[in-house]
C-alpha cells in the first residue's frame, strides 16, 4: 500500500487502525502475563506441598532409623562394649549393604578463650628474637590464627598442647591449657547414611538428598535453562 495515495481522511483512519491494534496487542501480552504469573504461584504452591510431604517422611524415616539402631547400639554396648562418645555407629548384613548413623560437631569455644591466648602470647612475647625462636613464634602464631567465623580450630590447640609438653614452660602450659578446657563442641547434625553394592560389586551410598538423588533412569526430563 503506498501511503502517499491515501486522502488525510484515509491516513487518519489507517493510524486510528493501527494504534488500536497495538493497544489490542499490549493487553493480550499483558493478560498473558498475568495468567504466566497466576500459573507460577499455583505451580509454586502446588510443589511446596508435595515437597513438603516429602520432607516429613524423609523426617520421620531418619526418626525411625535412629530409634531401631540406637536400641542395637544399646545392646552392642552391653554385648561387645564400645568406646563411649563414639560419633558414629555402622552396621552391615551378609549382602555388603550398610547403614551409618552418627552426628557431626563444629568447634565451639566458651569466653575463657581469649584468656588462653592472651597467656600463649605473653609466652610469645617472653622468646628472645633469634632465628630459632623466631620460627617457634610463627609456628605458633599460625596454630593460632581463626577461621573465617573467629573460631580457632580444635586440631590446631591439640598441637599447640604437643608444643607447651615440649617446651614445659608455666605459661604456655597454662595458656594452651585454658584453651583445651574452653573447647565446647557442637553437634551440627545427625545423619543417616545408607550403602549398597551395585552391579560392579562396589559400594555405593544410596542418595537421601533430593539434591543428590538422581533422576529415573530411562525417564526423561526436560531441563530448560
Amino acid at each position: 500500500m503506498d501511503i502517499s495515495n491515501l486522502s488525510p481522511e484515509q491516513k487518519a483512519a489507517l493510524l486510528e487502525d493501527l494504534q488500536r491494534e497495538q493497544k489490542e496487542q499490549k493487553a493480550a501480552i499483558q493478560e498473558e502475563r498475568v495468567i504466566y504469573k497466576d500459573t507460577v504461584k499455583e505451580q509454586v504452591g502446588h510443589t511446596i506441598d508435595g515437597l513438603q510431604d516429602l520432607s516429613e517422611v524423609l523426617s520421620r524415616a531418619k526418626a525411625e532409623v535412629f530409634n531401631a539402631f540406637s536400641a542395637l547400639i544399646s545392646l552392642k554396648k552391653d554385648l561387645f562394649g564400645y568406646k563411649e562418645g563414639q560419633q558414629s555407629h555402622t552396621f552391615t548384613d551378609d549382602l555388603g549393604r550398610s547403614i551409618e548413623i552418627g552426628y557431626r560437631t563444629i568447634d565451639g569455644w566458651d569466653d575463657t578463650q581469649e584468656a588462653g591466648i592472651a597467656k600463649v602470647n605473653q609466652f610469645i612475647e617472653s622468646l628472645a628474637t633469634n632465628e630459632e625462636t623466631a620460627k617457634l613464634v610463627k609456628m605458633i602464631q599460625n596454630l593460632l590464627k581463626k577461621d573465617a567465623k573467629g573460631n580457632l580450630k580444635a586440631s590446631r590447640v591439640l598441637e599447640l598442647k604437643q608444643l607447651a609438653e615440649e617446651h614445659d614452660n608455666p605459661v604456655f602450659s597454662e595458656g594452651v591449657e585454658i584453651l583445651v578446657e574452653s573447647y565446647k563442641p557442637v553437634r551440627s547434625a545427625y545423619f543417616v547414611e545408607a550403602r549398597m553394592k551395585n552391579q560392579l560389586g562396589k559400594s555405593v551410598t544410596i542418595p537421601l538428598s533430593i539434591t543428590a538423588v538422581p533422576f529415573p533412569e530411562g525417564m526423561e526430563v526436560e531441563v530448560n535453562f
